[in-house]
C-alpha cells in the first residue's frame, strides 16, 4: 500500500447563499475554476499530469449538472488530458472524493488526484433535484423520507438536549468563528473569489454574526414544528413509541447556515511530491463510510467513528482534533456526549453553523481547516466527520507530517 499525502488545500470564502450574497453572480463552474486555477498557480505542479479530479456536489441539476468538474477543469485551463467526475452522496460529498482520490492512490492506480466540491446554493436551490427518495409516493411509502430538521429535532429529544443547549453551542459556534477570522486562522487557506473583470468580491467568509448570544438566539422561533405537524413527528413517534412528542428546538440560529463555496485538496503519492518539488502537509491515514438508522439520518458520525477506530487500532484519546460538521446543533453535541469529548478539541474555529455549509464543499473544507490548526498548534492527528442525509455518514483520518 502506497501513502497518499495532502501536498496543499484551498476554499473559496463562504458567500451568504441567496440573490443578495457575494458570490450570487459567479456560476458554479466558475466558483470551482476559480480554486482549481488557484490550487495551481499556488503549487506549480504539471497540471497536465493530474491523473483525476472529483467534486462533489449535492444538487447535481442545472447549471450544476453534466459533470461539471470537466467543464471547471477545462475553463481552469488544466488541458485536454484530465478526467473529472462529480459526486453526490449528499452533504459528505467532497470528502468522500477525497477519500476515493486517496484510496486510488493507495493502491497505485493513480499517483496524483484533486479533490473538493462545489455548491452555489443561491442558484441551485436545496431540494430542487427532485430526488425520488424525497418525492416518490411508491418510495415513500416503503422507506419514508425524514426532513434532517426533523431528524435534528428527534435526536435531540432522545439525547435530551434542550433548546438553552442548542443555542448555548450555536453561542459558542459564531464567537469561535469570528474569533479565527479576526486572528487570521482561515488565511492560509483563503482564495478572493473574482468577477469576471478580475475584481474581488469576496475575500472572508461572508455568513458570521459575530454579534450572535444566547439572548439573541433565544429570540428565535423554531421552524421545524409546521413541518413536523404534516405527519413528520408521527412517523418518527411509530419507530420511537417511548417519545409522547417531538421537542422541535432548532432554528436558523442553530442550524447550519446556507452558503456558495468551493474547496480543493491536492493529493498525491511520495514518488509525486518529489517529481513536483512538493512537500507533504499530512498524510491520508484511514477513512471509511457507513449507513445507519434512516430516521435519525444525522446520526451516522458516532457509527463512522467507531468504525474508522477500530479499523486503524485506535482510540478517541488518540486524536488531538475533531471536525464535526455543525448540520445542526444537535449533532456535534451527539457526539461529544457520545464519546465523552471535550469541548476544547471539537470544531475550535467554528462549524456550519457560523460559517455556512455549502452541501457539496464542506468535507474537503473541514479538511483544510483542522489541517491549518493542527499546524498551528502543533498537534499530530485529526478526524473529519459528516453526517449525510438518509442516514449515511462518512469519516476521514488524517496524520500531520
Amino acid at each position: 500500500m502506497n501513502d497518499a499525502f495532502i501536498y496543499d488545500h484551498i476554499r473559496t470564502p463562504r458567500g451568504k447563499g441567496r440573490a443578495g450574497g457575494a458570490l450570487h453572480e459567479v456560476t458554479p463552474i466558475n466558483l470551482a475554476s476559480q480554486v482549481l486555477r488557484q490550487l495551481h498557480k499556488r503549487n506549480s505542479f504539471d497540471a497536465n499530469a493530474i491523473d483525476d479530479v472529483g467534486l462533489g456536489i449535492v444538487m447535481p441539476i442545472g447549471e450544476q449538472g453534466a459533470d461539471l468538474t470537466r467543464s471547471a477543469l477545462l475553463e481552469a485551463d488544466y488541458g485536454s488530458s484530465v478526467p473529472g467526475y462529480q459526486l453526490n452522496r449528499f452533504c459528505t460529498s467532497s470528502l468522500d472524493t477525497l477519500n476515493q482520490g486517496a484510496a486510488s492512490i493507495m493502491a497505485g492506480i493513480n499517483s496524483s488526484v484533486i479533490a473538493g466540491g462545489v455548491e452555489s446554493m443561491s442558484r441551485v436551490a436545496i431540494g430542487s433535484d427532485g430526488g425520488a427518495c424525497y418525492s416518490d409516493p411508491q418510495i415513500l411509502k416503503s422507506y419514508p423520507y425524514m426532513p434532517n430538521g426533523i431528524a435534528a429535532d428527534l435526536m435531540a429529544t432522545l439525547n435530551g438536549f434542550t433548546r438553552h443547549d442548542v443555542d448555548n453551542y450555536a453561542a459558542q459556534s459564531q464567537q469561535r468563528a469570528a474569533h479565527a477570522q479576526t486572528q487570521g486562522r482561515f488565511d492560509n487557506s483563503l482564495i478572493e473569489v473574482l468577477d469576471i473583470n478580475g475584481q474581488v468580491l469576496l475575500a472572508q467568509d461572508e455568513a458570521l454574526r459575530p454579534s450572535t448570544t444566547i439572548d439573541s438566539l433565544a429570540k428565535l422561533k423554531p421552524v421545524f414544528g409546521a413541518l413536523g405537524e404534516l405527519g413528520y413527528d408521527s412517523i418518527a413517534k411509530q419507530r420511537y413509541p417511548q417519545l409522547e412528542m417531538i421537542k422541535h428546538i432548532h432554528t436558523g440560529g442553530n442550524s447550519s447556515g446556507i452558503v456558495d463555496g468551493a474547496s480543493a485538496v491536492l493529493v498525491g503519492s511520495a514518488e509525486y511530491g518529489m517529481i513536483n518539488q512538493l512537500k507533504p502537509r499530512a498524510r491520508i491515514r484511514h477513512f471509511t463510510q457507513i449507513a445507519s438508522e434512516p430516521l435519525l439520518s444525522l446520526s451516522g458520525p458516532m457509527p463512522a467513528t467507531e468504525k474508522l477506530l477500530k479499523q486503524a487500532k485506535m482510540s478517541v484519546s488518540d486524536i488531538d482534533l475533531f471536525e464535526i460538521n455543525e448540520a445542526f446543533a444537535v449533532v456535534p453535541l451527539s457526539y461529544m456526549q457520545h464519546f465523552d469529548l471535550e469541548d476544547s478539541r471539537v470544531n475550535v474555529n467554528g462549524g456550519a453553523i457560523a460559517l455556512g455549509h455549502p452541501l457539496g464543499a464542506t468535507g474537503a473544507m473541514l479538511v483544510g481547516t483542522v489541517l491549518d490548526e493542527l499546524e498551528r498548534q502543533g498537534l499530530a492527528t485529526a478526524l473529519v466527520t459528516l453526517c449525510a442525509a438518509s442516514g449515511q455518514a462518512t469519516a476521514t483520518l488524517i496524520e500531520r507530517i
